[in-house]
């Protein structure tokens, strides 16, 4: 068997074997087969596509590129969510600890932020002294205490996925649809979860900028799920405005201790308890979304949602003191207030926009060696369907830059708000869920 032949048969619209698809992946690892091969693949899979036989057995592939964890020693049905990426998603901080005090167990691999999409992981660590790097003996031990982790990926899970990334990132292949499937599900399938709610994100903050799109990775995603034996689900979430209000880490750490309080953004805690109601079906702790529903909302009433969230941030050795009393977090040098230049409705608020200026206010990395600023980020005062007068408060930015560096941002802020006379109804922020 030779790669180029591969090659020319998916460039010619034509079906891999599952025996083809096992000889390129094991011999991409292997360092067998060559990067410049491996992305002319990758470039062939981006025009030609790929059945969902083939997504199937690349993703498998892929996931037994290296570890593959075993949670069967774990209490419980192991749940996780993922998402695809937004602006201002804290949802796993909230959710984690939600589905954990109604009886599931989260056993939960996150990710770093890159660009305009935030990390699940960079967020914790906006909290002085909590560690993502658990495993073994200790992450089993706190799962199985508390009933929630969210740790970071070890470094021996899907090697595969790590080189198709970097160069999927270089050769203008990162929206092949097979191949964000592939990338998503190898790596929550090897991380040993019994079930797996995805979060496939649509609208101006997202990878997927229409619901066609959206649609299509989502459907795909859930029959491999399934196929390759998880019990896997996904909402459908909007992004073209961002998540709750708070978009910078150690920000959005303190909405989601106000969220677990039940005082979160609207948006938020519809998210929260839409997808929460699903995992705990799936963990079969209730018999309907209704009665999951139910439970969470009596978590978060009881505080039962909120005492979860600290003794996860205390056995990953977080200072609760932060937990208890968010007014600690250190807050940026500088303040600067966005103003409605004329009265209206906010029509759209762009989240890429939002996005991409908390990044440069140094609360995100261009490049993965970048260090965040776990202070900077940006307060939102309004949101798509609110009225605002003129010279209302729009937006808080807070960063540590000097004034020319801000500034060219400050603007940038403000024309991510569309202002207009008629009032505007705001997309729900549940589009769609796809159990099959």
């Amino acid at each position: 068997m030779r790669m180029v032949d591969l090659i020319i048969k998916k460039r010619d619209g034509h079906e891999l074997s599952d025996e083809e698809i096992t000889f390129w992946i094991d011999g991409y690892v292997k360092g067998e087969i060559p990067d410049y091969q491996s992305s002319a693949m990758q470039m062939a899979i981006l025009f030609k596509g790929m059945t969902n036989r083939e997504i199937a057995t690349l993703t498998d592939r892929m996931e037994h590129s290296g570890e593959v964890l075993n949670l069967s020693h774990l209490k419980g049905v192991k749940v996780d969510k993922h998402s695809t990426g937004g602006v201002g998603d804290k949802t796993s901080l909230v959710l984690g600890p939600m589905v954990a005090a109604c009886g599931a167990t989260l056993a939960k691999m996150s990710g770093r932020g890159l660009g305009h999409t935030g990390g699940t992981l960079d967020k914790l660590e906006s909290i002085p002294g909590v560690t993502v790097a658990i495993e073994g003996e200790r992450f089993a031990r706190q799962v199985n205490s508390i009933g929630c982790a969210i740790v970071g990926q070890t470094g021996s899970l899907v090697p595969a996925d790590k080189k198709m990334y970097a160069l999927r990132d270089v050769t203008g292949t990162v929206e092949s649809i097979p191949l964000i499937a592939a990338s998503v599900m190898s790596k929550k399938l090897a991380s040993g979860s019994d079930a797996i709610l995805l979060d496939v994100t649509v609208g101006e903050g997202a990878f997927m900028k229409n619901m066609d799109d959206a649609r299509t990775l989502a459907h795909i995603m859930v029959d491999i799920g399934n196929r390759l034996g998880r019990n896997t689900k996904a909402v459908l979430s909007d992004m073209s405005e961002p998540l709750g209000l708070a978009v910078g880490n150690a920000l959005e750490v303190k909405e989601a201790i106000a969220a677990l309080h039940g005082n979160g953004p609207k948006d938020l805690m519809e998210l929260c308890y839409t997808s929460g109601a699903i995992m705990l079906k799936q963990a079969k702790v209730v018999k309907d979304y209704e009665e999951g529903r139910a439970k969470l909302e009596e978590a978060i009433k009881s505080g039962a949602a909120f005492d979860k969230f600290v003794k996860m941030i205390e056995a990953q050795g977080g200072d609760i003191s932060y937990i208890l009393h968010p007014e600690k977090f250190e807050l940026a040098k500088n303040q600067i207030e966005i103003r409605a230049s004329q009265s209206g409705y906010v029509t759209s608020l762009n989240a890429l926009e939002i996005g991409v200026s908390s990044m440069k206010l140094g609360g995100g990395r261009e490049t993965l060696d970048d260090v965040i600023d776990m202070s900077a980020g940006i307060l939102l005062n309004k949101k798509v369907g609110d009225h605002v007068d003129k010279g209302e408060l729009l937006a808080t930015l807070h960063t540590n830059k000097e004034p020319e560096e801000y500034k060219p941002i400050a603007d940038d802020v403000k024309k991510a708000f569309v202002i207009v006379s008629e009032k505007v109804t705001p997309m729900p922020v549940i589009r769609e869920i796809i159990e099959k």
